[in-house]
Parts: C-alpha cells; structure tokens; sequence
C-alpha cells in the first residue's frame, strides 16, 4: 500500500492528557455462556500502565461530604463532586454486586475533546462501580455525570455488565462551546458528552477495540418504551428498554454539520467516528479474531477487518451468536490471539524473527522506498498492564455474584487468578503502591511476569509451551476450585462468607506467584545461552559420572525461511567453499 496508509494514530488511542491507551473488550451473554453468567474482558493496554488490582472498601459518608476527581490516566486532580452517602466495595473493575465496567479508548473527532470538562473516562468507571447495583445503574450515573459536571475525554467505548445483563455504551465530548456571530452559546448546545447504550441480546457476544462500533439504533416511539432518550433516563429501569441515548446525539450532530441524512439512518460510529483503514486494520480486526474463533461463518469479514473492504455495507456486526456456548477458559482464551489462523499472523511471517515471535516493537508502522507498512495489533500484545475476565452469576448470593480474573502483563502468558469481588483486602502481590514503572518489586505479580515474558520473547517457539502448560494447570484448578468453593459460600453469609472468600483469593495469588518465580527459575536453566537443556521423568538430564553436569544440550536450528532470508543477504560471505569442513 502506497504512503497514503498510516496506522500509528489510530493504532494507539489518545487521551485529551496524551496519556496512551489502546485496550481490547469482549462482552459475552447469560444465553452464550455454558453456565449462564454474562462475562466481560478488559485488557488495559499501556506503555505507562502499572499491572494493580485497585480496591476501594465500602463506607458510608455524611452529607455535604466532596469527592476529589483525579484524572486515571495522568492523576491530575479535575473536579470536586458531591459524595454519596454509600458507597460499595470494588475489586478491580468489578464491585461487590458482580457490575463490571471495561473500556477501549477510540479518539474519534479531535475537536470534540473537552479540556474543561469535569470527569475522565477511568473515573467515571470507578465512581459508577462505587454507586451501581447494576448495569443499568451504571449507565445512568455516568450519563448524569457526564451531564453535571462535563467530560473530559476523548471518544470512548465502555463494557458494562450485571449478573443479569451486558451493555456496550459510547461516548464522545462535545468540545469548545458552539457559538453564534454574536459569542453568545448556539441555543442546542450544553456541556456533557452525547452517547449510546445498547444491551447485548441474550445468547450473543460482542467487542469492541479502540473504534466506535454503534452504528444505527432504535430511537424513541411514542408509547414505547425499548428505547429512550436522556430526557427519560428515570425509565431506564424498565426491563423492556434496550437503548438508552443522549437526546441530542443527532442534533448536535446537524448542529456541528456532521451529518445531515434522516434520523432513521443515523449512525453513531459513522458520524463521530469515522472508519477508515487505520480504524479497520488496527482495532476492527481484533473484533473480529475473536468472533472467528467463535462462529467461522465471520470470515467473510476477513477483507473488511485487513482494511480493504470498508464500505458501510460491509460493516462488521456489532454482535454476533456463536457457533457454541462459551465457558470462562474460552473466554480466558479469547484474550490470547496473535490473529492466528488468519493471513495476518503474527508467528508466520519474517517479522516473527527465527523462533516466531508474534510480538512487534514500536513504532508500528514504517515507510521503505516511499511505500508505508503495518506492523500487527493483536488482541496479545507486550504492553499490556493488566486485563481480566469478569464473570457474574446470577444464581450465587451476595456478596459472591462476582469474580474477576485478574492477572497482568501480556495477556497470551498471563495467569487469570480468581479474585472474589468483595474481597476485605487484596494480595501483597497485586496490591497498588507495591513497585510501579520505574521501581522494581521482589514481591510484585507484575515485574515477577515481564521478567518471565521477556525472557521468553528471546526463543519464543520453545519457552511458551513451558510457560502455557504451567498457565493451563493454574487456572484449570482454579475454575474447579471455585466451583468446589461457590457450594460451600451458598450455605455461608456475611462476614464469615467474605473471609472465606477473601483467604482463597489470596492463597491463589500466592500460589501463581510462587509458582510464576519456580517457572522463571525453570527456564533460565533450560534455555541458557540458547541451548535447551534434555529432560527426562520431570528432571534435567545429568552426566552419569558427575552430579550437577547436564548432559549435553540440544541445539535446534532455526526455521528454514530464516536461514534463507540470511543466505540472501550474506549467504556470499558465509558460503563454505566446496570439499571444505566448518568448525565451532
């Protein structure tokens, strides 16, 4: 593709403050899970990003009491808002009543961001979680406060779920105040966000990855009540309402001249978010990995997600049914895709290096001979923080709705670790404030797994299939050792049940961890200096006459296109005469 095509910008979204944030989201359904809880993912994908399960513990506050918002991205302090009276218990991104909250960050139109807006994106999350016993809630406390104290992000798109229900909604800010030839504010414009929420039909699955996917939607009948607008928002609690909107969010469209077809066909993707190739390659085509992997009638897609099909009719829907029910593994699984399978596989092409390596160092993209190139982003990527599964279940009493697997750093060699969303503390390992960016932790679950993971991108092919089959014993015992522990919290309550739940959490993150530091010591000593040591019954082979020396080492040669690419560009130099002999 010719130097018109260039993926950075959108490949990485960015946040009024300029902080990075490319994340990706999937949303599944009580009617798609094989046990019937809804569940969604969040990978928080960051260059600056610390992997920290943050907790707030619920309290209660007298009135008049303020709440100091600090910008999630940057902690610079915004706005100070009015406390409620009671707040809940939040684990990660996940509260006390199984309400999970994930976000990808989209950008959209750059003019629409707010620099005197009151409230980000990431706080609006956390103070929704603090206040919501549902999604709905959620919605609806974001809405106001986006209508109270203005937005200060960028286009953003959020995953909201309950035990009950699963919701996408998206947002984007409405800039510098609208203005006549007098200075005086265009009567139409008010501060806030415009945005769309819709709920995930039971029995389907969704994402989303740093593009708007909303495109047209149901709007307001008269004697209806499936959709309504912001201006009826009190009716959100109806059970039959399936779409919630800024009541402007077409006419502030035709104010700012961004659209002007009928209401009927409006979308919201098209309009505040354009698509384009960058928007296709670099996010679409995450979406759509992972629909493929669930129903493989999607690979009709496949040119639309490359980038090379992007007419309106060609769209990608915004949820699909799968081929089959998911259970917490699949969705774990989700999470780990180098888009294999696919002509954009990471591990396939020269790029991957000698032992295919499906990771690619910034920058993403670059320019030869006056022609640009796209490096993938997969779902897996190097840079993430932290990501997680947050699974609620209808059918376990409170305050057992909710676990949120957590783990951090690279998504593909994570450990999802159980954690009980009602936890009374949190794990030394995955506690905020133990190490960060720059300062190490002996004790920290995060630089414990980049250590493993960047030593593993060095020999990739070997080292994952040690690092997988270890992740797949952890979290295999884990799934069932909740399932053993949910029949014992059913019969348990209050504070007994939360100690119950509290210990376990901790003793499986301690657990990971330690097993995590036997693994890092593990590979260290079979692939040393790039020989793999031999195994035999679960140990290293030693010399029979001397304890303590390995036998010798295999040396696997590289993969036969690599040494072709090395033949073609030194293979003169290096060639060996015919009839002589090499040494070492």
């Amino acid at each position: 593709m010719k130097n018109t095509i260039r993926l950075a910008a959108i490949l990485v979204a960015v946040t009024a403050a300029g902080v990075s944030q490319a994340c990706t989201n999937f949303l599944i359904t009580k009617g798609a899970s094989k046990d019937g809880s809804t569940m969604i993912t969040y990978a928080a994908d960051s260059h600056t990003l610390y992997g920290e399960l943050y907790y707030n513990r619920a309290a209660k506050f007298p009135a008049g009491t303020m709440f100091q918002v600090v910008e999630w991205d940057t902690g610079k302090p915004l706005v100070k808002i009015a406390q409620v009276a009671q707040t809940y218990t939040t684990v990660g991104n996940m509260n006390e009543w199984g309400v999970a909250i994930g976000e990808t960050t989209y950008g959209g139109r750059e003019e629409l961001a707010d620099s005197t807006g009151g409230i980000d994106y990431g706080s609006l999350m956390y103070i929704a979680l603090q206040r919501s016993k549902t999604a709905r809630e959620a919605i609806k406390c974001i809405a106001e406060l986006m209508e109270t104290y203005g937005y200060y992000s960028e286009g953003e798109s959020f995953s909201i779920s309950d035990p009950d229900e699963v919701w996408i909604m998206e947002m984007i800010g409405k800039g510098a105040p609208v203005l006549d030839a007098k200075g005086k504010i265009v009567e139409g414009w008010t501060k806030g966000a415009v945005w769309v929420a819709m709920r995930i039909p039971d029995g389907y699955i969704s994402g989303h990855a740093n593009h708007a996917r909303i495109t047209q939607f149901a709007q307001q009948v008269k004697g209806s009540y499936k959709s309504i607008s912001s201006k009826n928002l009190k009716e959100i609690f109806r059970p039959e309402v399936e779409v919630v909107y800024a009541h402007d969010v077409i006419t502030f469209a035709r104010l700012k001249d961004y659209y002007k077809g009928t209401d009927a066909d409006f979308s919201f993707s098209d309009t505040y978010n354009p698509l384009d190739f960058s928007g296709a390659r670099g996010c679409e085509a995450r979406v759509y990995a992972a629909f493929l992997r669930c129903n493989k009638s999607m690979v009709k897609y496949e040119k639309y997600a490359m980038g090379y099909d992007m007419d309106v009719k060609s769209r990608m829907p915004l949820w699909i049914k799968p081929d089959a029910k998911l259970d917490v593994r699949d969705v774990m699984e989700l999470m780990r895709d180098h888009y294999e399978g696919t002509p954009m596989d990471m591990t396939n092409d020269l790029g991957a290096g000698p032992f295919k390596c499906p990771y690619r160092w910034r920058p993403m993209d670059f320019e030869v001979n006056g022609t640009h190139y796209v490096q993938e982003r997969a779902t897996s990527t190097q840079q993430t923080g932290f990501s997680f599964v947050a699974q609620s279940r209808s059918w376990m009493p409170n305050p057992a709705k909710g676990i949120i697997w957590f783990g951090v750093d690279d998504t593909y060699s994570t450990v999802y670790v159980p954690m009980y969303a009602c936890l009374s503390q949190v794990p030394e390992c995955f506690r905020e404030g133990n190490g960060n960016m720059t300062t190490y932790s002996e004790t920290s679950a995060f630089w414990l797994f980049n250590q493993v993971t960047n030593f593993v991108y060095s020999r990739y092919c070997d080292m994952i299939v040690d690092v997988r089959k270890r992740q797949a014993e952890l979290e295999n015992s884990f799934i069932k050792e909740v399932a053993d522990l949910d029949l014992k919290i059913k019969d348990t309550k209050g504070k007994k049940a939360i100690k119950i739940m509290t210990k376990f959490s901790i003793e499986k993150a301690q657990q990971t961890f330690d097993t995590w530091k036997q693994l890092s010591q593990y590979l260290l000593v079979k692939y040393m200096d790039g020989n793999i040591k031999k195994e035999k019954d679960g140990k290293f082979e030693e010399s029979q006459y001397r304890k303590g020396q390995s036998v010798f080492p295999m040396q696997p040669k590289y993969r036969t296109e690599w040494y072709d690419m090395i033949i073609k560009d030194h293979g003169k130099v290096i060639e060996v005469p015919a009839g002589a002999t090499t040494g070492h």
